[in-house]
């Protein structure tokens, strides 16, 4: 562990992640086209959205659940500040705007209530998001995250057949309806990958976006990793996600611990032991997490991979 520290401090600068090549929402023919000012809702002035609350907030941006006067409809609005970060350029919108699947936040219109801003009007979805849950109600079982597994697989599989990867899966992220849909949201860092090819020249400005405790061995020390697939990553974070909501707390450090520092994560993440199980964790839990939990981003299964896993398979089945 010495001799890893050592060689850790000569890289203390961060290993940046594969360039991402950004495209247009037209490298994904089957999607419609970007929605501008405007909504299939019938939302079409931005004045007429009254706001109730606030949702959350982040580095870039905050989030209100809003309400349309003329409708009462109940939405989440999304304000996006740009310009107050030179290093962040969001494709949020451009994401969101294409994308349709019953596994994503879905995007009702996107406005410019002034210059600098953008705002997304999304689905509200009324029972918060999985990390929400946990901190009220306490882990969740095996029966339960069998059936988020299956669907948070399944938008991620979507995303990643129309060339978008995540790249910041983690429970706040993953927003939740009272009968226990869920959504995947927050694409403020996702990108775009063009063609076949997943590999391509290191970008530092890309390292620097998403959450680092999520991240995956080679996003976090690609020369000991390598670059690996870039959506490989998304199903390291989803493991991460699934085992932190079984154990009840970020399950590479102990439950009244966090990371102190990027270095400490990084020793433990990449070159720690495997995190523990309860006793009472089944054997189909353990292998699903370990398929998802391989530093070696080579090894570890794909979403599609994954999906026929017979764990995410009885997700499957309870969800019908």
């Amino acid at each position: 562990m010495v001799h890893i520290r050592q060689r850790m401090q000569q890289h203390l600068k961060l290993d940046p992640l594969p360039e991402l090549k950004i495209g247009e929402c037209a490298v994904c023919p089957c999607f419609p086209k970007p929605m501008c000012g405007t909504t299939i809702q019938g939302v079409g002035d931005f004045l007429d959205l009254e706001k109730l609350c606030v949702l959350g907030r982040g580095n870039h941006g905050s989030v209100y659940k809003v309400r349309h006067g003329p409708k009462l409809a109940i939405y989440a609005l999304k304000i996006i500040h740009q310009g107050t970060n030179d290093a962040y350029e969001s494709h949020e919108t451009e994401i969101l705007s294409c994308i349709d699947s019953p596994f994503v936040v879905k995007c009702h219109g996107i406005f410019e209530p002034r210059a600098g801003e953008k705002a997304i009007l999304m689905e509200y979805m009324d029972a918060g998001t999985l990390d929400s849950i946990l901190r009220a109600n306490g882990p969740f079982s095996e029966t339960s995250l069998a059936h988020i597994a299956s669907q948070i697989l399944s938008g991620l599989n979507y995303l990643h057949e129309h060339n978008i990867v995540h790249l910041d899966i983690k429970p706040s992220n993953l927003l939740v309806s009272k009968d226990m849909k869920v959504k995947i949201a927050d694409f403020g860092v996702s990108k775009f990958v063009h063609g076949i090819g997943t590999r391509a020249a290191t970008n530092y400005h890309s390292m620097c976006q998403g959450t680092q405790a999520y991240m995956s061995p080679e996003r976090l020390d690609s020369h000991a990793f390598g670059s690996g697939s870039v959506y490989a990553g998304d199903v390291w974070s989803l493991g991460v996600t699934l085992l932190e909501l079984y154990v009840g707390h970020f399950p590479f450090f102990p439950a009244d611990k966090r990371p102190s520092n990027w270095m400490e994560l990084v020793l433990v993440v990449c070159y720690g032991e495997f995190p523990g199980f309860p006793e009472e964790a089944s054997e189909e839990f353990r292998s699903f997490i370990k398929c998802c939990l391989e530093k070696n981003p080579s090894k570890r299964w794909t979403v599609s991979q994954l999906l026929s896993h017979p764990y995410v398979c009885l997700g499957g089945r309870l969800g019908k």
